[in-house]
């Protein structure tokens, strides 16, 4: 007999008769006479219930099976309209494929989210992160429809790179040279032409760079992977590797590319709720309980939009004493994002045109020189999950600020000359793909939203 899929069997219409199962014990219950087993094979969040009793010829050894233990049950399909599920298996064979040690550290008891970190191969068989990390899945498909279904090309750009997208310095160093002994010029100085790739090189901080010449062939291209930042930033909101998208838009400004922005969180948040209603009213009751309301106002809100002079004022205007005052030509912190999304409008809010030196080298020079034609999307309990801008289309004007900045022309000619060579208006954005799924859930802690979390002195695995 052909094995079934729980979430196949707890599905309209349901099937009746004898059938196969196998999976994992989440809960047990004994006594002398009858058992019951609540199995869950991973194929949807919740559990089939197993009922079994002293007919069953190895009756005492389930009976002693460890939590998580691996299972295979066949029997016959009990349906239980008044109950709970609306269906369990009368179990007539139960074959032991894995039992679990009685040291299994995630027993039938509430663990905290700072213990189970500390458990990262075993959390994702807790309610919790079983959710997480299906709405994880479920999240990034959502993204890959938007793009595709409206014709955006999918680049794949790369993970090792030369060039620093921010013009920070944040970036990671990544090196093939024997650190123990290092080749070195006559002045002393690391030789990089040593290197595999005759040159200094870094795990990338976005792939907006190397995608965006795509946008000035397809038009509408996108790039979703993997990105990376070495700063020590320990916050519920900072990872050291965390994932992006970045679509790039030719023929498309800042105001364009915000309607696109929403046009795309909504649709993100309609999908989720849509493939994972289990999951999300999980979170809801267990996570946060204004979870759905809040997501529902995003849904059939317009999003505000105001310019960053605006909300600056808006912060001086509040009466509230923040930790850090608003200052015209200072980021705005976190606590600021909190308070205009969540408390003043009570809704998504884009912040525009953010002072030039707040902001990154290739973005557009608004008129007034001090600005430059950037937004910020503000989202209620979590703050900035959206950045992006108009890019500099102008070659002069864009060597002229990097310039400015003291970038290394040279290294960057190559992103110059696009200016030179059929420039267009353009825009771009990126979306903190885990900021989001921490939107989603109501997790407050990004370690909480990776599989495998990479932060200040935390690496496992």
């Amino acid at each position: 007999m052909k094995r079934i899929e729980i979430k196949q069997l707890l599905t309209k219409p349901y099937l009746e008769g004898q059938v196969h199962v196998a999976g994992w014990i989440r809960t047990a219950r004994q006594s002398s006479n009858v058992g019951f087993i609540e199995l869950n094979d991973g194929s949807q969040f919740g559990n089939l219930q197993i009922v079994y009793d002293k007919d069953l010829s190895n009756f005492d050894q389930i009976n002693k099976l460890g939590l998580s233990a691996a299972i295979e049950v066949w029997g016959e399909v009990i349906l239980t309209p008044q109950m709970k599920q609306p269906l369990e298996i009368r179990a007539s064979e139960i074959r032991v494929m894995g039992d679990s040690a009685k040291d299994y550290p995630l027993q039938k008891k509430r663990h905290s989210l700072e213990y189970l970190r500390t458990q990262l191969t075993l959390r994702p068989r807790t309610n919790t992160f079983m959710a997480v990390f299906r709405v994880r899945s479920i999240l990034s498909m959502a993204i890959h429809r938007f793009f595709q279904d409206r014709d955006y090309v999918y680049i794949q750009t790369p993970i090792l790179t030369s060039a620093d997208a921010e013009g920070a310095g944040e970036m990671f160093q990544v090196t093939s040279l024997d650190l123990n002994n290092l080749p070195l010029t006559e002045s002393g100085n690391v030789d990089y032409s040593k290197e595999l790739f005759g040159k200094k090189m870094g795990l990338t901080v976005s792939g907006q760079l190397s995608v965006e010449p795509f946008a000035l062939t397809y038009s509408k291209v996108y790039t979703f992977g993997p990105t990376f930042r070495a700063e020590n930033s320990n916050t519920v909101r900072h990872a050291n590797e965390f994932w992006m998208i970045e679509p790039e838009i030719s023929f498309c400004d800042l105001d364009g590319m915000m309607d696109i922005i929403e046009e795309m969180v909504k649709y993100l948040i309609d999908y989720v709720l849509e493939k994972a209603p289990q999951e999300m009213k999980f979170f809801n009751d267990r996570i946060d309980n204004s979870l759905l309301d809040r997501l529902e106002v995003v849904r059939s809100s317009q999003f505000a939009r105001i310019t960053y002079t605006e909300a600056i004022q808006l912060l001086k205007d509040s009466g509230r004493s923040f930790e850090y005052p608003p200052v015209w030509g200072q980021e705005i912190q976190t606590e600021h994002e909190k308070y205009l999304a969540g408390e003043l409008f009570k809704q998504p809010v884009f912040v525009t045109d953010y002072p030039t030196d707040a902001k990154a080298f290739y973005m557009k020079l608004s008129p007034d020189g001090k600005t430059v034609r950037a937004c910020d999307l503000l989202v209620p309990a979590i703050g900035e999950i959206v950045g992006g801008s108009q890019r500099e289309d102008n070659y002069e004007r864009l060597k002229a600020e990097m310039e400015r900045r003291g970038m290394p022309i040279d290294d960057y000619q190559w992103y110059l000359d696009l200016r030179r060579y059929g420039s267009a208006v353009h825009s771009g954005f990126g979306l903190g793909f885990d900021r989001m799924i921490q939107y989603l859930t109501g997790i407050a802690n990004i370690r909480d939203v990776q599989a495998y979390p990479r932060t200040p002195n935390n690496a496992e695995f």
